[in-house]
């Protein structure tokens, strides 16, 4: 897989056509928890405020491919250094070919340098091996096991990451 084929990007609303597909695939749905069977109008209006919402306290960039959207990468919750991640690779059978993590290696880049980003947090479920595995690969190191959210239609574990930049 060559890293240098995944472009991290600025969302589109002309990206809409993928993310339509993505609704429709339930097993992106269930993990990602989107709701099943959205009305594509209002799906096409959230997805217009992403394309057009990134606020000092949240960022959300495209996931590129093949010269198409893929999925996307967010930082939310900004507060000086400190900030949450979070990516979604949004064609199931796309999963597990190493995207997500050449995505979010670039992405960590990007906002390390940009927002002067050094102290990233993030949170998946124990039963998420591909998450838990990417996040482990980009370095984050687990701080806590604290609370239980529903995935994939389960009562799972929460688990909490933090990663350290160098500046």
């Amino acid at each position: 897989m060559d890293s240098n084929a995944v472009i991290i990007r600025p969302l589109s609303i002309d990206d809409f056509e993928e993310v339509l597909n993505w609704s429709k695939n339930d097993a992106f749905c269930i993990a990602n928890d989107w709701e099943l069977n959205r009305n594509s109008d209002e799906l096409y209006d959230w997805w217009q405020r992403c394309v057009n919402h990134n606020t000092s306290d949240f960022i959300r960039l495209g996931i590129e491919w093949r010269n198409r959207l893929i999925g996307y990468a967010d930082l939310a919750n900004i507060k000086g250094n400190t900030a949450e991640f979070g990516v979604a690779i949004g064609e199931s059978t796309l999963w597990g070919r190493g995207l997500g993590f050449h995505a979010a290696n670039q992405f960590l880049d990007y906002v390390a340098m940009k927002y002067k980003i050094s102290i990233v947090n993030a949170e998946t479920h124990v039963t998420n091996l591909r998450s838990k595995g990417m996040l482990e690969k980009l370095g984050f190191q687990e701080i806590s096991r604290i609370g239980f959210e529903k995935y994939k239609g389960v009562e799972t574990q929460l688990i909490q990451y933090q990663l350290i930049l160098s500046s």
